[in-house]
């Protein structure tokens, strides 16, 4: 150790004022995780003295510092050429002669730890990097697969020279931090060969909710600047904590990205530090490019870093394709979400009504922007883009966060949702869609457009300026009932975000939102894969490109959609409702117009229980009853409930069961609960028998009411005599309200009912119901309305002098 040189084993967190955060937290991770398992590979770091020492060299900090005192960082071209300048004095000048001599020899003694050629990567590090109180991710730059004393040299110098960055330049301005606070440390760590293998980034909490419950992560083949810089759409993974820890399966949801090409080793020296970019064969983009067993081995690095660290952190890693081994290369505090208060207003963004979409990716931020099309083809056009305008480029680079802040959202054809340039967008609160393919060929330029990033995973470009609103609702501690509020959620996309709303859980989980928008292939096409036509073939192949096959596609798939509302709201009740398409929904997935009859009337035809008793259907049901007992059984998630829909007459009753229990579901085994729909009047009328097969009712007010009053809820021409609010209907509930208490037993409702009507959830609570599931963004109000009313209730007499 000397002045200018520290061994990462030697370091700690207290030492971010002499090697910044960066390598601060390396040394920290190698020196009290090891024991954990995590892998960090080692290396040495300059300090902040040999930084200071090298700027005085030829009075080089003066002249730095004169030049960003006259800079106006909103003067886009100004800044351009002052960064420029300044970042050129520092490659010319020269090394303190000590300083040299100390590179020279811990160099030397890294390489004769090693056997053959020695690669590094030289890393930057800055002295007030990667706090909790602001981000500095990306702003200065990385050098990989550095071989040579000389070369190492060299990217010191770009590594100290990248301080003056013009996002680097800009951001201190932004956050206040003084230039001359700032030093540079540049960490030389030994390469992992992810080359070969993968990298990519993940955080210990979801990115776009806050939700802490999961740990996301980002993987791609190759070195991990193409995550980082967003050159790739990456394959992502949500993993459970409590799931993990418990020793279970514990991965909730995959995607898989394109990943069209790598960065790896060049065999011969240049500039960029011997590495180059090779596109990725289509056999290898098909699969993921982590196993479920790595991705595992991550997520525990993951809990360890962050217990260590006791906040959310923002890791990356690197798998090395010679040894096998997975790596952590960098950790820092996670800054946006985590920096959140709770308790505050939870504002919401919702679209009012959908237009015609122009382009699809990856949604950032859950708000919504608009304004006209501004297309940038590189940053000598960065002026173009004026306020309010809709940023659209091919890869947003972190060097334009001086005019990002300018748009009201940004659109890419490239980048994941751990790239700088999301990390840059959610901080600055702007709605961003990346990983979009080619937006920048199917917009135009001026073109007015509506960006959502509000409506689940997927952001979506509209055409024109959409009408939304915008909502704010507490989410502080909320009154007590005498009834359970609990939620309709059909999205799980959408699950983290609305786990922050208060809740008692889940009264209606619908399966065939998942197979409608996670999976999108009639379970018979699956099933009956092999006797396809060639076309057919061809695209369920895309779809299900990285899982084993055409069916282990669709069970994988209900799992991932059912294990993320379980894991979201656990240990919360999730009632899960089997599929309930009609005939005619079922035959727009992919394939289902080989396999659907055409019926005049689907609402009141083949569907719920009778389409699961049909020898035509009953493998598809059989494969959603594998699904649901792999979340509970295997995943331990046995929070979840099933609920049968559209069940008919007692002998269906009788038989759906006993079809469930000879496929594993049998109630009350693991403490399962099996809920039927109360929707038909003669689940109402022989409630007492239908409820000796389950263990409670929720009802369905929608096909309850259109039933009792005997109308088509979908036909226009009677469309205003669809009341749930009818005396008949409400008779009909409450005879069904009566029938389960009097056994003892759950009584819930899901219809839309109480979320159009709050007088009709006031009416439910009054008849001792035991659930009200509303929608989401109803959920607050309806929550408050029902406390003053039972508060009034409880006192009569302050209610009438009120």
């Amino acid at each position: 150790m000397s002045d200018y040189v520290i061994w990462l084993d030697a370091l700690g967190m207290g030492d971010v004022a002499r090697v910044g955060g960066k390598n601060a937290s390396l040394g920290e991770m190698i020196s009290n995780l090891a024991s954990a398992g995590v892998k960090v590979p080692g290396g040495f770091a300059t300090t902040a003295h040999a930084f200071r020492e090298f700027l005085r060299q030829d009075r080089l900090a003066e002249r730095i510092q004169a030049a960003l005192e006259s800079l106006d960082v909103e003067d886009v071209d100004k800044l351009v050429e002052t960064g420029k300048t300044i970042r050129q004095w520092v490659m010319d000048a020269e090394f303190p002669p000590q300083m040299l001599d100390a590179l020279r020899n811990n160099y030397t003694k890294m390489v004769s730890e090693h056997d053959g050629e020695l690669a590094v990567a030289v890393r930057s590090s800055a002295t007030a990097e990667d706090l909790p109180e602001a981000s500095f991710a990306g702003q200065q730059e990385t050098y990989l697969n550095v071989v040579g004393f000389d070369s190492v040299l060299d990217a010191i110098k770009k590594v100290f020279a990248s301080l003056y960055n013009d996002r680097a330049i800009a951001y201190r301005v932004h956050q206040k931090f003084s230039h001359t606070d700032v030093a540079l440390s540049a960490g030389i760590q030994r390469m992992v060969r992810s080359d070969c293998g993968a990298s990519g980034v993940m955080f210990t909490l979801d990115t776009e909710s806050g939700f802490q419950e999961v740990v996301f992560i980002t993987s791609s083949y190759g070195l991990g600047e193409m995550v980082v810089q967003g050159a790739v759409n990456p394959d992502e993974f949500y993993v459970h904590k409590p799931t993990l820890r418990a020793g279970r399966p514990a991965v909730i949801r995959r995607g898989l990205g394109s990943k069209m090409q790598r960065m790896v080793y060049n065999d011969s020296p240049d500039v960029e530090g011997r590495v180059r970019i090779e596109p990725v064969s289509a056999s290898e983009r098909g699969n993921f490019s982590l196993t479920d067993a790595q991705v595992e081995e991550l997520a525990g690095y993951a809990l360890s870093i962050e217990k260590h660290y006791g906040r959310p952190m923002d890791i990356e890693w690197a798998l090395d394709g010679v040894d096998g081994g997975l790596y952590i290369v960098q950790a820092r505090p996670e800054t946006v979400k985590s920096n959140e208060r709770p308790g505050q207003n939870l504002e919401r963004f919702r679209l009012c009504s959908p237009g015609e979409v122009l382009a699809t990716g990856r949604a950032i931020g859950q708000r919504i922007g608009q304004g006209p099309v501004r297309i940038i083809a590189d940053a000598r056009e960065m002026n173009r883009v004026q306020p309010g305008d809709v940023l659209v480029t091919d890869m947003t680079d972190p060097d334009w966060e001086p005019i990002m802040k300018r748009a009201s959202a940004i659109v890419t054809n490239r980048g994941g949702r751990t790239c700088h340039a999301a990390i840059i967008a959610r901080e600055m609160g702007i709605p961003a869609v990346v990983g979009c393919g080619n937006a920048t060929d199917l917009l135009t330029d001026g073109q007015e457009v509506t960006v959502s990033c509000a409506e689940g995973d997927s952001g979506i470009v509209y055409k024109g300026k959409l009408k939304f609103e915008v909502t704010s609702q507490a989410t502080g501690e909320m009154p007590e009932l005498p009834v359970k509020v609990m939620m309709n959620v059909g999205n799980p996309g959408r699950a983290f975000d609305f786990a922050h709303i208060p809740n008692a859980g889940v009264g209606l989980a619908r399966l065939e939102f998942i197979i409608n928008t996670m999976i999108g292939i009639h379970p018979r096409a699956l099933l009956d894969y092999a006797n396809q036509s060639a076309e057919l073939k061809a695209a369920i192949d895309a779809r299900i490109a990285g899982y084993a096959g055409p069916v282990e596609f669709y069970i994988e798939k209900l799992v991932e959609g059912i294990s993320t509302l379980a894991a979201t709201f656990a240990p919360q009740t999730v009632i899960v409702r089997m599929s309930d398409f009609k005939s005619n929904e079922y035959a727009n997935l992919l394939g289902g117009d080989i396999f659907e009859p055409h019926e005049e009337n689907p609402m009141i035809g083949y569907r719920g229980t009778s389409r699961y008793l049909s020898e035509h259907f009953r493998p598809a049901f059989e494969l959603e009853v594998k699904a649901l007992r792999r979340v509970r059984e295997e995943m331990g998630l046995t929070n979840v409930e099933v609920m049968i829909p559209f069940c008919r007459t007692l002998e269906e009753a009788q038989q759906v069961t006993a079809l469930l229990a000879e496929n594993g579901l049998e109630r009350g085994k693991n403490g399962l609960r099996l809920i039927m729909m109360c929707e038909i009047p003669s689940n109402v009328i022989l409630a007492e028998e239908f409820l000796q097969y389950f263990d409670g009712f929720s009802i369905g007010s929608n096909d309850m009411t259109q039933l009792t009053l005997g109308l088509d809820r979908d036909s226009a021409e009677i469309s205003h005599l669809f009341d749930e609010r009818n005396p008949a209907v409400k008779r009909m509930l409450q005879l069904a309200i009566q029938a389960c208490r009097k056994q003892g037993k759950y009584v819930g409702i899901c219809g839309q009912g109480p979320s159009d009507y709050p007088e009709l959830a006031l009416w439910l609570m009054e008849q001792g119901i035991s659930s009200i599931s509303l929608n989401p963004d109803t959920v607050v109000s309806t929550w408050l309305m029902l406390a003053e009313q039972a508060q009034q209730m409880k006192n009569p007499a302050v209610a009438g002098q009120a």
